[in-house]
Formats: C-alpha cells, sequence, structure tokens
C-alpha cells in the first residue's frame, strides 16, 4: 500500500486569499519546497485535500477550480515535484448555489475527502498525514486514521478543542513539518 502526504492548500501549501482561484497569484510557500521534496523522496504522495467553499457561496464556478489545480501541478513540476491528487468539497451548509447547499461528509472537518483519496491510491492512512494550517484540518487527518501536523501560522483563530482536534506535532511551515514527520517514522522502524 501507498503511504501520503495529505496537505491543505490554503495557507499551507500557497498564501491564504480568500476564495482565491485566479492562477497569478498562486504561488508555493517559500518555506514548504524542501519539505515537500524530502517527503517526496522517502516515497509520500503528495495530495491536496482542500475546501472550496466559494462555489456553494456563489462567488465563482466549480469549473474554475480546474485552473487551480493546473496552476498547482504547474508549480509542483517548477520544484521537481509530482502533484500526485487533488480533492476539494465544494459544499456548504450557508451556500447559496441550490446544489451545493448541504452538509456533506467531505468538508474538513470530516474525513470524506482523505478516505476517498485513500481508496484510489490504495493509501494505508496509518502510515499517512494530513498536514494544514486550521485544527479542522487535524481532526479531518484524525477522524481519517492519519497523523496530523498543525502549521501554526496564525490561521487558526478559534481554537475549539475537541477529541480529533490535537495534532501530533505543531510546526512554522511544510519545511519544518518534513523533519518531523522522518524522525517519527525513524522512531517507529526502530521499535520494530
Amino acid at each position: 500500500m501507498n503511504k501520503a502526504i495529505f496537505l491543505d492548500k490554503d495557507g499551507t501549501l500557497i498564501p491564504d486569499i480568500p476564495y482565491n482561484v485566479d492562477p497569478a497569484l498562486i504561488f508555493l510557500q517559500e518555506d514548504a519546497v524542501e519539505g515537500l521534496k524530502i517527503l517526496s523522496q522517502n516515497g509520500y504522495l503528495l495530495i491536496i485535500i482542500s475546501n472550496q467553499a466559494g462555489v456553494a457561496k456563489g462567488y465563482f464556478s466549480e469549473d474554475k477550480l480546474q485552473g487551480v489545480h493546473h496552476r498547482m501541478k504547474e508549480l509542483f513540476k517548477q520544484h521537481e515535484l509530482v502533484l500526485d491528487g487533488f480533492y476539494y468539497c465544494p459544499h456548504h451548509t450557508e451556500g447559496i448555489v441550490k446544489d451545493y447547499i448541504k452538509d456533506c461528509d467531505c468538508r474538513k472537518p470530516m474525513p470524506g475527502m482523505i478516505l476517498q483519496t485513500a481508496k484510489d491510491f490504495d493509501i494505508d492512512l496509518s502510515r499517512s498525514w494530513m498536514v494544514g494550517d486550521i485544527l479542522n484540518d487535524v481532526e479531518a487527518g484524525n477522524r481519517a486514521g492519519c497523523k496530523t501536523v498543525l502549521i501554526n501560522n496564525g490561521n487558526e483563530t478559534e481554537w475549539v478543542q475537541g477529541e480529533y482536534r490535537t495534532p501530533d506535532y505543531t510546526c512554522k511551515n511544510i519545511n519544518e513539518a518534513a523533519g518531523n514527520i522522518l524522525k517519527m517514522n525513524r522512531h517507529e522502524l526502530a521499535e520494530l
């Protein structure tokens, strides 16, 4: 089975510009590239897991996310990386676009996108990680059976605690997270 790093997009991989679908404004965080390379070199698939409520809220149509996906693949390729998957949830209970107003199991903090990805890519969730900048990302990963990293960059503002909301690590950025993920992997291998 494969192992994966599930990555939140906005605020984790790229700067958080609310409801942005303009490819010209999308670029990788500088403190993410080396960490992504290290994780990829260590056999992890790199997969984006992103809430995109802007569709349900009528800020942009779902087809605009194809341009975002293309731009993310392009950015990864520029850094000699492969973006293995791009999953998003267009739903929101407070939306205005009828077909997207729903309480779903794919919108983080629910684990639906991660569980679907695990089926699609034959991923062992116990060997995989969810990395994101808010506790909803952590909760989704923990609910799916992954280990988790919170990128503490100021984007989590509510700090609502709960059963699934404690990360395995809290880090400043993806580069730091990669080091901790590999350190935990070495520790687990040493115990076998």
